[in-house]
């Protein structure tokens, strides 16, 4: 069972790379014992629970992931690495922040926890990369993830198998256009405060992190596995999100009023089964 997170990934353009790096894609692409791209997230997380149900749990593996999403568009090649040691430091962290001591000795044992940060710490000394090029959201999905998409870059698969998704692709200069209209249009109408801070880190971690030429990519990830298919063929949030903040910019607050509602409503109700016996 995948875990109920969606992802939002950042694709650089294979020459993006430096050399080094681009000729080790390249033949990783062509392997054929890497997870392709219907079982990557699946392998992915089974590698996550071998490290987390060994004694002591390993909360980062010692050297970063070789391995990474691919897509291949217009024949480009386009790579997301999954960057397993740099996401599992900085979800330790978050943890670690939010938790009491008490309570995250009962998952990590103390000399473990006081490893993981000096590695961290060593690591980002020496000059580490610290911005990852994979978020991800428990059991919801932010509106402002909904925002650097349109409809028709939807596309919906359901199955009672591993290949029940949803998810959204778009290049990341057109993302970054729609988040700048989208602030643009809620800072004339509503003012600065209505620009969340979630959509501020969006803009920031598109600006340091993505390449001109790379793409972007919504997945829902394990949410379709936790929700009906009449649930997934309803949600439409993207098309929503856009229709509110066009009938923003014409003055139609009715409209506004009424699209809100249904996106929160809707989300509302996935992220009260966090909580479901």
């Amino acid at each position: 069972m995948l875990p109920y997170t969606a992802y939002l990934r950042v694709y650089q353009p294979i020459d993006a790379f430096p050399v080094r790096d681009r000729r080790y894609w390249e033949e990783y692409s062509m392997s054929s014992e890497r997870p392709r791209r219907i079982n990557a997230l699946s392998a992915e997380h089974t590698a996550s629970l071998h490290r987390l149900i060994a004694t002591p749990p390993v909360v980062a593996p010692e050297q970063e992931s070789g391995d990474a999403y691919l897509r291949r568009v217009n024949e480009r090649l386009y790579v997301c690495p999954w960057q397993t040691r740099l996401r599992s430091w900085r979800a330790f962290t978050e943890f670690t922040n939010a938790t009491p001591v008490a309570v995250s000795e009962a998952f990590v044992p103390l000399p473990e926890a006081e490893r993981v940060e000096e590695d961290y710490q060593e690591w980002k000394g020496a000059g580490g990369q610290v911005r990852p090029g994979i978020l991800s959201s428990n059991w919801t999905i932010p509106v402002a993830w909904f925002v650097p998409f349109e409809e028709r870059e939807r596309c919906l698969v359901l199955s009672a198998n591993s290949t029940r998704t949803l998810l959204y692709l778009t290049r990341t200069s057109m993302a970054r256009r729609r988040l700048e209209h989208t602030v643009a249009v809620l800072r004339e109408h509503l003012g600065a405060h209505a620009v969340s801070a979630s959509t501020e880190q969006l803009v920031d971690w598109l600006s340091l992190t993505a390449h001109p030429n790379s793409l972007l990519e919504l997945d829902y990830g394990g949410l379709p596995h936790l929700l009906s298919d009449d649930h997934l063929s309803e949600d439409h949030s993207v098309g929503e999100v856009s229709a509110a903040v066009e009938a923003l910019a014409k003055g139609d607050t009715e409209t506004v009023t009424t699209l809100r509602r249904r996106i929160t409503r809707r989300w509302r109700s996935v992220r009260a089964l966090e909580h479901a016996n």
